[in-house]
């Protein structure tokens, strides 16, 4: 862990943390096997009260040493909360514990009573009105699968960036190196492409805020310092239509990436 810390830091990240509240390779953590296929809550094995308090002494034990051992850390992300209630958990005292260690840290809502949402493997409909993040895989798989081929478009992953900027949420998009610590080619490729649109269109994207209503325009948008950014996810036909703004407060309107100047015709009828 200390060389992991040390490498995104001497990269200028931040350090966030992954930590499964599960453990099925604990003793004192009864695992789910093939003899309780399907995966069926009802029909999940059950730990003594002995071996329970044992399990959360150890789990405790190694969030404690996580955040104690490796300095500031600016975010833990929790995971597997389902097999048990937050009670069980002990979730208000374990996060307690965490904000007392580390008290700037944030904590996802896989912990009950974390500080923001985590939608996995889809964008809201209706965004939270909390903080929120999508998390996501590149193709079905959140470890290295070589099995798995179906990864999605890259432009389709940045049209999902765009769509979830433009309703105020944030992409936290996966990736599964192999064991060597490579990434696996397909992974690579989507990764340049999306790195290569941010650098053209980062403006959009980066410290933005939802844009126009979706009645003013047909895609996602977002706004900052005074300016709107649209997103065309589709190619558009001759122009790009954009209602409810007061033409008069446009000063200009230009293509984001190429910096090209674009024409603007005011379409409103004329009252009489």
């Amino acid at each position: 862990m200390r060389e992991w810390v040390d490498a995104f830091r001497g990269e200028g990240l931040r350090v966030g943390l992954y930590f499964s509240l599960i453990d099925w390779h604990h003793p004192d953590y009864p695992a789910f096997t093939d003899d309780y296929r399907p995966y069926n809550f009802a029909r999940l094995p059950r730990p003594t009260p002995e071996q329970w308090e044992r399990y959360l002494a150890f789990m405790f034990g190694q969030v404690r040493e996580l955040l104690m051992s490796y300095g500031r850390i600016d975010l833990i992300w929790f995971d597997g909360q389902w097999e048990h209630t937050p009670r069980e958990w002990r979730a208000t005292e374990l996060a307690a514990m965490i904000r007392d260690l580390q008290p700037g840290i944030v904590i996802n809502d896989r912990l009950p009573g974390g500080d923001y949402d985590t939608a996995e493997q889809f964008v809201p409909a209706v965004p939270p009105s909390r903080p929120w993040e999508v998390c996501l895989t590149m193709n079905e798989s959140w470890g290295y699968n070589p099995d798995d081929p179906d990864y999605k478009l890259s432009r389709g992953l940045v049209q999902t960036l765009c769509e979830i900027a433009g309703k105020g949420g944030r992409l936290l998009l996966n990736l599964g190196p192999r064991g060597d610590g490579a990434l696996p080619p397909e992974q690579l490729e989507r990764l340049l492409a999306v790195s290569e649109w941010m650098r053209r269109n980062d403006e959009s994207i980066t410290g933005s805020t939802p844009g126009l209503e979706p009645w003013q325009f047909y895609g996602p948008s977002t706004q900052k310092d005074g300016t709107q950014y649209l997103h065309l996810l589709m190619r558009p036909y001759d122009a790009v239509t954009v209602r409810g703004v007061p033409i008069r407060r446009v000063k200009s309107v230009r293509e984001l990436s190429s910096g090209r100047q674009l024409a603007v015709v005011d379409t409103a009828p004329r009252g009489g």
